[in-house]
């Protein structure tokens, strides 16, 4: 029998495209609300492509850019993005369902992953015990003393995580208000 993990892992895009559709039937945005939403979604898909030009998936624990304050910096943007569209819905239960999405299948899918992290980098638990898991420190974490200087952002990885993907959907998404506000007045 799979674990949770292991089907929230499996089932977290076509549960997001399923989450978008209902989130678009419920949404009851502005114009306000969806300038707001928009500054705070921006937000998170900045700290997401930052990420994802950082992270060598598999190859290399990330703890320079976002992963020196946050060890998950992808779901933190992820959430932030969250954030955005939930301002712009202007709708309580669409806040309170992600939250709930969040709960049961993003955080299962993160301690799953630093499972995977904790058996593949012997210096994860280090790593894991001086950055915190969601909420950023103030400071960056530097492993090696305050002069070190890690790997620097890289296009390439950005380009090759196919990170530009959150900023097309974000965009068709707002897209979408910005047609469910015309079509309403």
């Amino acid at each position: 029998m799979p674990s949770w993990a292991r089907v929230a892992t499996r089932s977290r895009v076509p549960l997001g495209f399923v989450f978008a559709a209902v989130y678009l039937w419920f949404a009851a945005p502005d114009w306000t609300s969806l300038i707001a939403g928009l500054v705070i979604t921006l937000a998170g898909i900045a700290i997401r492509a930052l990420a994802s030009g950082h992270i060598r998936k598999n190859a290399a624990l990330a703890t320079t850019g976002p992963y020196a304050y946050t060890r998950n910096p992808l779901y933190l943007g992820s959430i932030v993005i969250a954030l955005g569209f939930i301002v712009a819905a202007r709708n309580l239960w669409i806040g309170v369902a992600t939250l709930a999405m969040f709960a049961f299948i993003y955080l299962p899918v993160i301690k799953a992953e630093e499972g995977y992290l904790r058996s593949a980098f012997p210096g994860y638990d280090r790593y894991a015990d001086a950055v915190p898991r969601l909420l950023p420190r103030l400071t960056p974490y530097r492993p090696g003393g305050d002069a070190e200087e890690g790997p620097r952002f890289s296009g390439e990885l950005y380009m090759r995580h196919r990170e530009y993907n959150a900023a097309l959907g974000s965009v068709l998404m707002l897209v979408a208000l910005v047609l469910k506000i015309l079509v309403k007045h």
